[in-house]
């Protein structure tokens, strides 16, 4: 019988405004490392730092929580970036020598981060003319307001940074130089490109330029000519000039620096006063970049990168500082990008007085207390490698309790105490956040490949570490060789010292982390990983020494036919072994095959772990240290399976044997059918319909035909998802603990537990075995596989987790109604009744839409206009990087949004989300990017930054360079008073909200079995660029004749 409803008239009224109160998508801040960095700058007055990247990216940090971002419209990469001092302004070239100016600027009633100018140096008439002004460095002079530009080809240009136009007749170049050089200096060699240029600190009228031969020259802006002339001979790298102007300090190809002084009487230097290669006398690799810091305390500061010996320490990324008779080689692990130092620049100060050295490397950023003997490294309250090892998995706990949070945080401090003599903190301070504290507590859980689990804060714009945990220690492996081999060749020379904490290498690949969970109730987590061990660790607040209990569960029960091909399972250390205060390991559980674990999910209350691999899954009652339930789910031609990730014997003819056997099913599904009377009649039927159907009348989509998934395919018996719940599985009076298992296959098995309960007032239950008893196993139609599992109450509620009921921390759940079981598999969502276990309504998203599920979460949606009002609804991401919103139970299409390129795998299968409609994917291996669905739930940027602007303000420019994330500046001007006038939005925190009366299932109204997403309305790109384009001329003419030259306060939203 054909399918049809009536169309309704019209979407209603009241549930979109409903729902542009629930949900909202942006983008909001990216947390962690920029990826490849290429440059850097600091601005010693708003003390703001920036950098720039490979992909054209800018961003500025502050103070924690004060960042934003802009991007360059073309991809190029930023090789240098300039701040204008205190204009809260940044000047930056590209590969492609352009010049582009940022500033915060008014637009659209508030400020952004904006590309303001762009500027390209004209190009000389002939063949080489283009590489003959590429741009190789810059010096801003006379307080931000001009800049000497260096070239390839040895001229200067001077540029007029408020409009960035060249200033004519002030061009010097090479020839004029030659001038004024003797005779046998010139020799017919050119001077080579402007390896650098250095401003006088207390005469700005002049300019110290460096040539590529090695010629330094003293140039007067004042009476354009040569004030000095060094006559060097060795290829130049990089200069610096003194604060006193007394002494100038070179560093060049050969691995050597020399010091020349500007107080010779001659206007000619022959000779520098000191030329020393200080990790000679071998060939040695250059100096690339040198500074010279003054001190009060006598003992001035050389700091340079570079310079190793090119035989032995040729790969090395080192910076040497040396001061007096202390020489520290600071190796790090991946290449230098830049550094500076954080000290006085008053042109009244006698002496720098560096308080800080920053060095930016390509995977991590490194800060330095040049204040505190031994130089120790700070800990950064931002910006900290999330790939210091490879991420492989990453979990989020919403409201952490706020003792558990303390906990965590003292075990993290023990872990980096601060040195007792250190007076300095962050330098990086500029800007005040401005958003609220958060009323909940917010943790991102990774996993890495090392072993490790990192704890964050995500609770703010800041990414903040917290603690570490590692759980390599309870495992052989070679560290302690690789350690002995490295304290051996810590006493050569160079005195090397290992900085930073970035580590690409993993002692053993076994070691990664798969799963991670956590019970913020009673601190106990569970990690399981590469090689099939699974440990539950509880968290102390001292140390410890104790063994660890170790187990095994057989997923392969005897099942004949299948040798295990890949990695051996992991030894674990006997004995009585030391525990830092943190989580502590209480057992050691080991599956076996030792086959990487897919799933793993953890109930406290009941002392339960449920664990799956690629061959099965496992229950095990960790508090009696015993097995419950071993399951095999592999399919007798599940081969693949038993070879393992890391295995090299994968056979070649059975892939081709799978290709060519996929190759012919879809010959064969593709041919046409034999006609047949039935067909006939069908057709004839579909005419009729077509022909005398009203209008009104609308047809059932036509959904793509979807062909079954066979049985033998390959990893058929992986483990996708485990879940606990207290429901109803044997029959409608009774509830009772259950586990639920979904596989690759789409199986569902589902057992009841019989656990023994709890004595009346205690939380830890008796010393009875745990039994599981098959209850129900459902078999999805095309096999799809299970992505998530949920139970619902009567409410169609999710039920809380172990503990929230009990200890009053969630509304109870509703037992008196008809629970239901919702399972997403990959290609549709199904909601079942219970105990029968009926279908009730379902949504096809791949029938539909053509995209298959990757990630799934319930997740809890705020009004912005009812502080009381919230529905639960489930977030699901796709293969094609969308986001879908449907209502939970009646599985409604509430919103879809595009989040993810699709061709970003990694980015969508790093995809987690939060309960309170937030989430975090990889954009790099270094970057976490923040998006929420929420239109209430929103960590974003809030913050102020004090800045003057100049008496001429530049033009504005028509185009909008912003990144995603990229947050906006309130701007507000000062009161009468003279303070600034601050004027944000308040962040919405994340407490539980109860639902209101009006429940997600009075929203569903007269829900379908077969639902399709609603494409209406939707706006192309075409759209929004034609709507930008007017909108920005008629503001940008209303902006010229508002804005006026004031100091103002400019507040980040």
């Amino acid at each position: 019988m054909m399918k049809f409803r009536f169309r309704r008239q019209g979407a209603d009224p009241q549930r979109e405004k409903l729902k542009q109160e629930l949900f909202a998508f942006n983008k909001t801040v990216e947390h962690g490392f920029p990826n490849q960095p290429s440059a850097l700058a600091f601005d010693p007055e708003l003390r703001i730092m920036a950098i720039g990247t490979r992909s054209g990216a800018v961003k500025i940090y502050g103070a924690p929580g004060v960042e934003f971002t802009g991007r360059h419209e073309d991809a190029a990469t930023v090789t240098q970036m300039h701040f204008l001092p205190g204009q809260g302004r940044l000047l930056t070239l590209l590969d492609d020598s352009s010049l582009h100016l940022w500033e915060i600027t008014h637009h659209h009633g508030c400020a952004h981060l904006e590309e303001a100018l762009s500027f390209q140096l004209p190009s000389r008439p002939g063949f080489d003319g283009a590489s003959l002004t590429r741009v190789t460095v810059i010096l801003l002079l006379a307080a931000g307001t001009m800049a000497a530009l260096g070239t390839e080809g040895g001229s200067v240009f001077f540029l007029d940074v408020t409009t960035l136009t060249l200033l004519e007749g002030k061009t010097l170049s090479p020839d004029e130089v030659l001038r004024s050089v003797p005779d046998d200096y010139r020799c017919g060699k050119a001077l080579g490109p402007v390896e650098s240029l250095q401003g006088h600190l207390q005469d700005p009228a002049k300019i110290l330029i460096g040539y590529s031969r090695g010629l330094l020259v003293i140039w007067s802006q004042t009476s354009q000519c040569v004030d000095h002339v060094f006559l060097g001979n060795q290829q130049l790298e990089s200069l610096c000039w003194g604060r006193g102007g007394s002494t100038i300090i070179s560093s060049h190809s050969d691995g050597s620096y020399a010091i020349w002084s500007t107080d010779a009487g001659s206007p000619q230097t022959l000779q520098p006063t000191v030329a020393t290669t200080p990790y000679g006398p071998f060939p040695c690799k250059a100096i690339n970049k040198i500074l010279w810091r003054s001190c009060e305390l006598g003992g001035h500061y050389i700091i340079f990168s570079g310079g190793m010996p090119r035989a032995s320490y040729g790969d090395r990324h080192c910076v040497s500082v040396l001061r007096a008779e202390t020489l520290v080689t600071l190796d790090f692990t991946s290449r230098i990008i830049d550094f500076f130092t954080v000290h006085s620049m008053r042109p009244e100060d006698e002496f720098d007085d560096p308080q800080a050295l920053a060095v930016l490397l390509e995977e991590e950023l490194v800060m330095l207390d040049l204040l505190t003997p031994g130089w120790p490294a700070m800990p950064a309250p931002y910006l900290a490698p999330l790939h210091s090892s490879a991420i492989t998995c990453s979990a989020h706990v919403a409201n952490v309790p706020s003792k558990l949070w303390a906990r965590i945080v003292r075990a993290g401090e023990q872990q980096s105490p601060q040195p007792a003599s250190s007076a300095s903190s962050w330098p990086i301070t500029g800007g005040q956040n401005l958003a609220q504290e958060p009323l909940q507590r917010g943790l991102l859980l990774t996993g890495h490949e090392d072993g490790t689990v990192r704890f964050w804060d995500a609770s703010g714009v800041a990414l903040r570490p917290l603690y570490k945990l590692s759980t390599a220690d309870l495992f052989q492996t070679d560290c302690d060789h690789a350690d002995n081999l490295a304290q051996a060749a810590e006493d050569d020379w160079p005195p090397f010292r290992k900085v930073g904490c970035f580590d690409p290498y993993s002692d053993d690949p076994r070691l990664g982390v798969q799963k991670v969970v956590l019970c913020k109730y009673t601190a106990q987590m569970v990690v399981a990983g590469t090689a099939g061990q699974v440990l539950v660790l509880e968290l102390s607040d001292a140390p410890a020494e104790q063994a660890v209990s170790v187990a095994s569960v057989d997923l392969l029960q005897d099942r004949e036919g299948f040798t295990w091909k890949g990695h051996e399972r992991l030894n674990p250390r006997t004995g009585l072994l030391p525990w830092p205060a943190g989580f502590q390991p209480r057992m050691l559980v080991q599956c076996l095959p030792p086959a990487a674990v897919t799933a793993v999910t953890l109930h406290a209350e009941w002392s339960l772990v449920a664990f799956g691999t690629s061959h099965g899954f496992g229950l095990f009652d960790y508090q009696r240290k015993s097995a419950v339930l071993a399951r095999c789910t592999l399919h007798p031609n599940d081969s693949l399976a038993m070879e393992g990730p890391l295995s090299r014997v994968k056979s070649l003819k059975k892939s081709l044997r799978q290709s060519f056997r996929r190759i012919r099913k879809s010959r064969v599904s593709g041919k046409k059918r034999p006609t047949t009377a039935t067909s006939k009649l069908q057709e004839a039927n579909a005419q009729l319909v077509e022909q005398g159907c009203p209008h009104d009348v609308e047809m059932t989509p036509v959904q793509r035909r979807i062909e079954p998934r066979s049985a033998d395919d390959s990893l058929s018996g992986v483990v996708r998802c485990l879940y606990f719940a207290d429901t109803f599985l044997r029959d409608a009076a009774h509830h009772g603990p259950t586990m639920w298992a979904g596989t690759n296959s789409g199986s569902v098995f589902a057992y009841a537990l019989e656990v023994p309960a709890a004595a009346a007032g205690s939380e830890k239950r008796p010393e009875q075995v745990v039994e599981a008893v098959l209850g129900k196993e459902v078999q999805l139609m095309h096999r799809a596989p299970v992505v998530a599992i949920a139970v619902l109450d009567g409410r169609g509620r999710p039920l809380p987790e172990p503990y929230e009921a009990s200890r009053d921390l969630a509304q109870a759940p509703d037992m008196q109604g008809g629970h239901a079981v919702l399972i997403a598999s990959e290609e549709q969502f199904k909601v079942f009744t219970l105990p029968k276990v009926s279908a009730k309504t379902k949504f096809k998203l791949t029938a539909h839409e053509g995209c298959r599920v990757r990630k799934v979460a319930l997740a809890t949606f705020a009004s912005v206009a009812c502080e009381d009002y919230a529905e639960t609804c489930l977030a699901c991401l796709t293969n094609l990087g969308d986001v879908h919103v449907f209502s939970v139970p009646g599985l409604r299409p509430q919103v879809h949004y595009s989040c993810i390129r699709k061709e970003d795998i990694s980015g969508i299968a790093s995809c987690v989300f939060t309960r309170h409609g937030q989430g975090f994917y990889l954009i790099s291996p270094s970057e976490f990017e923040r998006f929420s669905l929420s239109a209430r739930n929103i960590t974003e940027p809030l913050c102020s930054l004090d800045i003057s602007w100049p008496s001429h303000k530049p033009r504005e420019s028509p185009k909008l360079s912003q990144a995603n994330g990229t947050p906006s500046i309130i701007l507000a001007p000062q009161s009468c008073e003279g303070s600034p006038s601050i004027t944000y939005r308040k962040q919405t925190d994340t407490t539980e909200l109860p639902e209101a009366t009006l429940s997600p299932t009075s929203v569903d109204l007269a829900t379908s079995g077969e639902t399709t997403l609603d494409t209406t309305g939707d706006v192309t790109v075409e759209d929004v660029k034609d709507f930008l384009s007017s909108s920005e001329e008629s503001e940008n003419r209303r902006n010229l004749v508002e804005d006026e030259d004031r100091s103002c306060a400019l507040l980040i939203t």
